[in-house]
Formats: structure tokens, C-alpha cells, sequence
């Protein structure tokens, strides 16, 4: 018998007493609890928060995400990151009206077959919303399992996922699926932490934890190293003129794909759009941003220009344009105090 069978009674039970209130538990539609599952991934509840709302504010239904316009749809999205899960979000929308007649489907190979949805975001819709006894593996339920068992197997590889999704399906309460679900995201994300030291005397496994028995926790789980990040030094052009600054649109495929950007360049080049020469600027300050593979070093140089000709394909655009229309993404957050400075509200 592995421990984590002696979880689903007292896990139930810690769970009524300590779920938080989150606005997708508080009506568990198929489309709540998808949307919340993507903007979730990568990303705090805390700060997921506000998007979920303005999102649903907006877009309340699968029909509005299949019909909104894909800029409108970046920029609800902007400063969630990953913009691919977006674009997914609504190519599966438009999956559910061209073959479900806009209704969300219900079974577990329907709903996996939908656009950017894995087997995780499947079990989670089909557990929580439709109340079917299919587990929901995600990075809590791989930490809370394999340190209740003192599994010490790769968290990364398919095959520890897998066995770990066959250890959960037969202890997922038949009456009680939806509330299983949350309940082990819920321990993984506010009791047995993934930075810092677990709270094992808050934990309903504290009597059966392998690794709070052996204080193992630090060790478990246990993942292959990450391959060291690739450094890009980036310069980034901030031009100026009449209180507008400039925009590109980024290539529709790659990194960033289709969001609006300042143009940057490595190394200190120039964007190969711009013909002649740049004239004088300033230093603007530098900046960092961290992706999943690549790093960029920012400086920032601040242009004033005195026409007003751009690259074709590049805008002008005011402060309140930058707020509430074009969507440029987290990458250029550093250097937004500068943009400010020049493009006064």
C-alpha cells in the first residue's frame, strides 16, 4: 500500500475547512475553469486575479473568445506572459462552435482534443466541472504525491507523470471528484510549497509523509537539471517624436509572436527596417527580462526625431494608445518608467 492511499478522507477534510475563495470555484462552468486553468500556468493565483476578471468581463462566454478580434484578445491577455496559450485559448473556441455547436464538450478525449489543452487542463475540466473521477496532474499534485510517497523518480519524465496519474485515479472519490482536484492543488499550492520549506503541521499527510518522516522534503521532488539559459544583449531603441513613440509588430510565429514591441536589436545594431542614420541619443537605463530558454539584457537609447517618417509597418503611438489598444508584452516592463517620462499621459 503506498501512503498517498490514506490521503482522500483527510485531504477532503482539510479542504473544506481551508479552501481559499476564488472566483472559477465559485461557478465552475466547462469555460471557467479552462480559462483559469491556462492563465494559471506559469503564473500565481494572486496574480491571475484581476485578468480573470476583465477577461470574463469581456468575454463571458466560448462564443465571444471564438469572435475577438486577436489584438484586442493580446491585449486583455498582456502581462500574463506565454501569448501562444491565448492564441490556443481561441483556436480551441472556435474548435467548440465548428464542431460542438458552441456547447462545451464533456468527454475526457473531446476536451484533450481541443487546441492547447494537455492531459493536466483535460483532467482538471473534467473533474471539476463535469465531476468525472479523472486525475489532474500538474507541478502540486507531482510535488504533493511524490513526497507523501518518498518518490524520488524524475518529475519531468512522461513516464513518472504517468505512473503518478495511475496511483491517483483509483483513490479519487467517486462523490467527490471536483473537490479532490482543487484539494490537491490547493495543498501543493499553500501547504506543501515548491520554494521554501513545506508547512507539514498544517498537512493532512503529516501522520503518513515519507518525506516529512524522513525530512526529505529539500530533495523531493526530484528534477533533471534545466539546460543554462541562452544571454541575448539587446539594445533597445526608444524614438521619439511629439509625444508619440515608436512600435513594430513582432513576426506572426517565434517568441512574442504578433505582439507590438519597441524596436530592439542585438548588440547595439540598428533595426534592419531603419535606412540611414540614427541620430544622436541618450542612455535610457538597462533592464532584464528572464524567458523559459533566453535572457535579455536591455539598454535602452532614447531618439528624438524630428520628422515624423517611419519604417513601413511601424506606428506612432501615445501614452493612452500604449494603455489601451496596442499589447507589448512584460519583456519591455524596465524600460516603460522611460517610455513614460517621454510620452507624458
Amino acid at each position: 500500500m503506498l501512503p498517498i492511499e490514506q490521503l482522500p478522507i483527510p485531504l477532503l477534510e482539510w479542504y473544506r475547512d481551508n479552501a481559499r475563495t476564488l472566483p472559477w470555484r465559485e461557478d465552475p462552468t466547462p469555460y471557467h475553469v479552462w480559462v483559469s486553468e491556462i492563465m494559471l500556468q506559469q503564473t500565481r493565483v494572486a496574480a491571475v486575479l484581476d485578468y480573470y476578471a476583465r477577461f470574463m468581463a469581456e468575454l463571458p462566454d466560448v462564443a465571444a473568445l471564438a469572435q475577438v478580434p486577436e489584438g484586442r484578445l493580446m491585449k486583455l491577455w498582456q502581462g500574463l506572459g506565454y501569448y501562444s496559450r491565448a492564441r490556443n485559448l481561441q483556436a480551441a473556441a472556435r474548435q467548440i462552435m465548428e464542431e460542438y455547436g458552441g456547447v462545451f464538450p464533456s468527454q475526457y478525449e473531446q476536451v484533450r482534443a481541443l487546441k492547447g489543452v494537455g492531459d493536466y487542463t483535460a483532467g482538471a475540466i473534467c473533474s471539476i466541472a463535469f465531476k468525472q473521477p479523472v486525475p489532474a496532474v500538474d507541478g502540486n499534485v507531482l510535488r504533493v504525491v511524490t513526497r507523501i510517497n518518498g518518490d524520488e523518480r524524475d518529475i519531468t519524465a512522461q513516464a513518472t507523470k504517468r505512473a503518478i496519474a495511475d496511483q491517483l485515479s483509483p483513490i479519487i472519490p467517486l462523490h467527490a471528484p471536483d473537490k479532490f482536484t482543487q484539494a490537491m492543488m490547493e495543498l501543493g499550492a499553500t501547504v506543501c510549497l515548491p520554494n521554501g520549506a513545506p508547512q507539514c503541521q498544517r498537512c493532512p499527510a503529516r501522520d503518513f509523509c515519507v518525506a516529512c518522516a524522513q525530512d526529505s522534503w529539500s530533495r523531493i521532488p526530484v528534477k533533471a537539471p534545466k539546460r543554462p539559459r541562452r544571454i541575448e544583449e539587446r539594445t533597445v531603441w526608444l524614438l521619439v517624436h511629439e509625444h508619440r513613440v515608436a512600435l513594430r509588430q513582432r513576426p506572426p510565429k517565434g517568441l512574442l509572436a504578433g505582439l507590438w514591441e519597441f524596436p530592439n536589436e542585438l548588440e547595439g545594431r540598428l533595426p534592419p527596417e531603419w535606412t540611414g542614420d540614427m541620430p544622436q541619443g541618450r542612455f535610457g537605463g538597462v533592464a532584464r527580462h528572464i524567458f523559459s530558454h533566453v535572457e535579455w539584457h536591455l539598454t535602452a537609447q532614447v531618439v528624438r526625431l524630428e520628422e515624423e517618417q517611419l519604417p513601413k509597418g511601424w506606428v506612432w503611438c501615445t501614452w493612452q494608445e500604449l494603455a489601451d489598444i496596442y499589447a507589448v508584452p512584460n519583456a519591455f516592463a524596465g524600460v516603460m518608467d522611460v517610455v513614460k517620462e517621454e510620452i507624458p499621459r
